[in-house]
């Protein structure tokens, strides 16, 4: 066995890259990819202060952490990020794609802006850190990637035509990517969240979380760390025999989806 096989290493030589960690879902991913062991390595849009709370999470879990800040959509800014992250642990081996925004708007008056910037964080964004990962990845004969899809992208949303095709295409990439890269033991999962307890969630009227509580089978909002607790599997050994599959963490709001 090659003493660059990185499937019989411990986790702590495992490096792992979390996009879009500053706060909520990413955040819990970052701290549970720690707290398995993991080295992590994160990026975030423009927020340093919170960016900084997710290091000091990460740190409390005994792990080593860096922070870096880089729009995923730039493919030169992604390359830089992953160079500073490999620079202080090496290759990395386990990539999380959380990175995402909206620009909501009904399709009659959606913009180009609000349109294209979507695709390009939400679904070229992971494209970029695919590509800049994959080579490491396939040098060391292993690796985990989850990207982090909605709800939205299988049963859509009024007013998120943008979002919704990004997270759907991002189920399309990651197949494609599951297919390509098996040969190399590298696998390729999407995690779909449903409704989260999230700030922008937490500013939303009594009403329409009363509505959507109603619409969830089990009756409640998830939690990131419920999120984090299905992508660290999924990152884990235990998931070697898992690829190209979509797993929902909605609550069985998407059933049948």
């Amino acid at each position: 066995m090659s003493d660059r096989d990185s499937s019989v290493r411990p986790p702590s030589e495992r490096v792992a890259f979390v996009t879009g960690a500053s706060r909520g879902i990413g955040r819990a991913i970052a701290v549970e990819l720690a707290r398995a062991g993991h080295p992590v390595g994160f990026c975030y849009g423009s927020d340093a202060q919170a960016a900084l709370e997710t290091q000091h999470a990460i740190e409390a879990e005994g792990a080593k952490a860096v922070a870096v800040q880089a729009d995923v959509a730039d493919p030169a800014a992604v390359d830089a990020a992953f160079g500073e992250v490999e620079a202080a642990f090496g290759k990395v081996t386990i990539l999380v794609n959380n990175a995402g925004i909206t620009r909501d708007g009904l399709v009659a008056r959606m913009s180009d802006e609000q349109w294209q910037s979507v695709i390009d964080t939400n679904l070229t964004g992971a494209f970029n850190t695919i590509r800049r990962a994959t080579p490491g990845m396939m040098r060391e004969r292993y690796g985990r990637i989850v990207n982090v899809a909605s709800v939205a992208g299988q049963s859509g949303q009024a007013g998120q035509a943008n979002y919704a095709a990004a997270k759907a295409g991002l189920l399309g990439l990651s197949r494609s990517i599951a297919r390509e890269l098996a040969p190399r033991r590298i696998t390729c999962n999407v995690v779909a969240p449903g409704p989260i307890v999230t700030a922008m969630t937490g500013e939303m009227p009594a009403e329409w979380k009363d509505q959507i509580e109603s619409a969830v089978p089990l009756g409640r909002f998830g939690t990131p760390e419920e999120c984090a607790a299905v992508v660290a599997f999924l990152c884990s050994d235990a998931a070697g025999y898992v690829t190209g599959a979509l797993v929902p963490v909605d609550g069985g709001l998407g059933m049948g989806h």
